[in-house]
């Protein structure tokens, strides 16, 4: 998250999809005034007690905030693409409604090329004793990611479920924020800035709002 301060990440911040709400408190810990939301309840009732109170059950496409609410906005950890393009436009809408003129936001996404090239089919990670394990298999002409996800609770609770994820390219993004006034000020492969080409995972976008 230096990264993205050092890029000039101010405060009011929306981390939108937060999921476990990390990103959020990591934030939080460096000095930004942080809200998060994400539409899983699971998800957010596995977050740290000192940021739970910052975080928040919403929709990503219909959020509970009034226009020109944030100065900053972050998607990040692949957390776009998710609700179909025509979900996923009105998601870039809710961006461009509550980010203020001039608002920074940032969206790291994963590069289709590096990700069919390399897509791993199965992956276990676990965070604050919540385990998730997810399979991944290329659907609709290498045009989306399906993943079947488990998530074990500390107390054994088990849920299963899917997910479908949009690849989007950097040009695919520029030209639906061009028509809701946000610029793509800058593009790297990674958080450290090195440039996006086929070898590096992430599409990391600085946006601006007009």
């Amino acid at each position: 998250m230096a990264h993205l301060i050092e890029q000039g990440l101010q405060g009011p911040v929306l981390d939108l999809c937060c999921g476990f709400g990390r990103h959020a408190a990591a934030m939080t810990r460096r000095g930004l005034d942080v809200v998060g939301v994400d539409l899983s309840a699971e998800l957010l009732r596995s977050a740290d007690p000192h940021i739970a109170g910052r975080l928040a059950r919403c929709d990503a496409r219909s959020l509970p905030f009034k226009q020109s609410s944030f100065t900053g906005l972050v998607n990040l950890f692949s957390s776009f693409g998710y609700f179909g393009e025509d979900g996923d436009l009105e998601v870039l809408d809710e961006i461009a409604r509550v980010l203020m003129p001039s608002g920074m936001a940032f969206m790291d996404l994963m590069n289709p090329e590096f990700i069919r090239a390399t897509l791993v089919p199965f992956s276990e990670r676990e965070e604050q004793g919540v385990v998730l394990t997810e399979e991944r298999a290329l659907e609709d002409d290498g045009l989306q990611v399906v993943k079947q996800v488990c998530m074990t609770r500390p107390d054994g609770e088990v849920r299963r479920w899917r997910e479908e994820v949009r690849l989007y390219t950097v040009a695919d993004l520029a030209g639906f924020l061009q028509e809701r006034e946000i610029e793509v000020e800058s593009v790297a492969g990674a958080f450290d800035g090195r440039p996006l080409a086929a070898d590096t995972p992430r599409q990391l976008l600085r946006l601006r709002r007009r």
